[in-house]
Formats: C-alpha cells, structure tokens, sequence
C-alpha cells in the first residue's frame, strides 16, 4: 500500500512542477548569460570579468533614491546568482542543459533542486558515515540474536535444569529451601536473581556457535574492512597449501578438510555448518558424505524427507489444492 500513496503524492505534486519552477532555481526570467552579457562560449576568466563589470554599474551602493535602490538590490541578486552558476562547471552543465533541453522539466527541477538542497559534501564523510552505520546495525542484530538465543536455552528444561545444577555445584545458586541465601530477598527479587544466574551460566557455558553465537569485534563492516587484506593474504596461503598438500602431494584429507569439503557440497555458510553440534559432523565423517556417492545417497535421501514432510503437511496440502484449482501465480505489466 505504501507505494500506493508515493504514487498519489507523487502525480498530485507533478502539475506544480514546470519550466518556471526550474527556473526559479537560477536565474528566474532572464537568462544568467545576457545578465552578465556573455555568451555560452565564454571561459571562466570571462565570467569573473564581465561579473565585476556589471556589477560596478548596477550595484545598489550607487544610487540614492529608494526605488531605485531596490530595483538595483534585486537586479544585483540575480547578477550575483549567475556569477555563482556560470563559476561552477557542474552547475553551470546542469544549466546549459535545462537550456538545451527545456522540455524536459522534470528532470530539470530535479538536478536544480539537488544542487540548492544538497550541497555538495565529502564523499569520503559519506562512505564513513555509511559504514558506521553499518557496522552499529550488526553490533545492534549480533548481540539480539545471541540474547535471543540465550532467551530460548534458558526456558528450555533441558538447558536450564543443566544451568542449574552447573550454578549448585560451582556455589553460584542454593537451593530454595536454603533460607539463609534467600534473607532480605522477595521471592520476586530471588526468582530474578536466580534467573540472571542462569542466564550467566548459560553465556559462559554453553558452545553457541552460528548466527546466534556471542558477537565479537570482527563481526563489524569496520574491522571487516581493516582486516581483509590480512584475510585475503591468508585465504591464498591456504589455498597455495591445499594445492600443495592434496592436488600435488596426493595427502589423505583430515578431519578438518573432509568437514570443509561437506560443507562445500551442503551449500551452507560457515557460521550455519558451525551450528550444528558435533555428533551431527561426526555423522556426516561417519557417512563419508565428502566422497561424491554417499553424499549423493545423502542428499537423495533428505530430499526425499522433506517431499514426504511436505506431503503430511496441512498448509503445504492446502497450497497444493489452491494450485491445482487456480493454478500457478502470475505477475505481468499492461503495456496497452
């Protein structure tokens, strides 16, 4: 819906855009050349030196007499604005083009608003700027994801009760019964000091691995962007071994290699493959999924699993009977 009313908005503003509109984005009426009484060949030496001219004839200090004078304040505003377009090479391309091209109003307005609404800043304050930016977005989402997950170890009984016994054993936490821990204490304030115990145990204790493990600095675009000549430097040293190692010398891969070439296969990024547990990647060493034909009995297999989950699948059978009866969605552009 929301480009629904960009668009009214849009069409309802159009009309009161025209060619004077751009116009009063320069010169208004007149044409900045013929102020300063120049023609469109002229340098910028020549712009400087005919603006002095005209300006010494026509400045309001000259005269005397008050209507004059405010004739003269208006007139020297609109030689003082040309002088300002006509100087700057950008502004004054944007210019010749409006006059080349005075149909195209809309675009006109547009370059002319720009220049007077967005001065010109530095790029490189831009790309800082943007970058921080960046960078605070994925400070803000790691560590909401990592408290999300701690949030959902710590209301899961398995987790938690292990979180327990961890805080019991290490004399973090006493039991409820132990009235001497609890003295002072609301039984509010003892269920909120209990819970931050556990919430503590779990972040120190438990392997969080993934899109939700604990953030750290290198997560940051900043850093990201510091240390990648030193990651890429490492990248090609360990390809230059792996080349070397396996290609060349024909050595027997390693725990660690046969789970990067899983990996590989799966089509998953390092921090998913890394969130799995590791009875899961003994598993897959186990099955021997980095040789091409168990891994293709593998992958046969889990498709195979999810057809059938998706078959069982009340919303997924639904989905079915829509496109059988409407059959498949389309989307297409009336070009009449």
């Amino acid at each position: 819906m929301m480009w629904r009313w960009i668009l009214l908005i849009t069409l309802a503003l159009l009309p009161s855009i025209n060619s004077s509109s751009v116009d009063n984005y320069y010169c208004e009426d007149d044409n900045c050349y013929d102020l300063l009484g120049i023609t469109r060949d002229a340098t910028k030496a020549e712009v400087k030196r005919a603006f002095r001219a005209v300006a010494g004839k026509t400045h309001p200090d000259r005269f005397q007499d008050p209507e004059e004078k405010e004739e003269a304040e208006t007139r020297f505003k609109k030689i003082a604005t040309a002088h300002d377009i006509l100087r700057d090479e950008e502004v004054r391309a944007d210019y010749d083009y409006m006059l080349d091209h005075p149909d195209e109003f809309y675009l006109n307005f547009y370059r002319a608003w720009r220049r007077r609404n967005y001065p010109n800043v530095d790029v490189r304050i831009v790309i800082a700027m943007t970058i921080t930016l960046i960078s605070g977005v994925q400070y803000y989402n790691g560590w909401s994801k990592f408290n999300e997950a701690i949030k959902f170890f710590s209301a899961t009984p398995k987790y938690r009760n292990h979180a327990l016994e961890i805080a019991r054993q290490e004399g973090l936490i006493n039991n409820v019964a132990d009235k001497k821990k609890l003295k002072g204490m609301t039984k509010q304030q003892a269920k909120e000091e209990e819970e931050r115990i556990i919430r503590k145990v779990i972040e120190d204790k438990m392997d969080i691995r993934g899109v939700y493990a604990k953030p750290t600095v290198y997560d940051l675009l900043w850093v990201q962007l510091v240390m990648f000549p030193i990651w890429m430097g490492q990248y090609g040293a360990w390809h230059v071994r792996w080349v070397y190692r396996f290609w060349w010398r024909k050595e027997e891969y390693g725990d660690e290699e046969k789970l990067y070439i899983i990996r590989k296969k799966m089509d998953i990024s390092s921090g998913q493959f890394e969130a799995l547990d590791d009875e899961e990647h003994q598993s897959f060493l186990d099955q021997k999924l980095w040789l091409p034909a168990p891994f293709k009995i593998w992958k046969d297999e889990k498709d195979q699993q999810i057809r059938i989950k998706q078959a069982t699948s009340g919303r997924y059978k639904s989905y079915r009977r829509y496109l059988k009866k409407n059959g498949p969605g389309r989307m297409y552009f009336d070009d009449s």
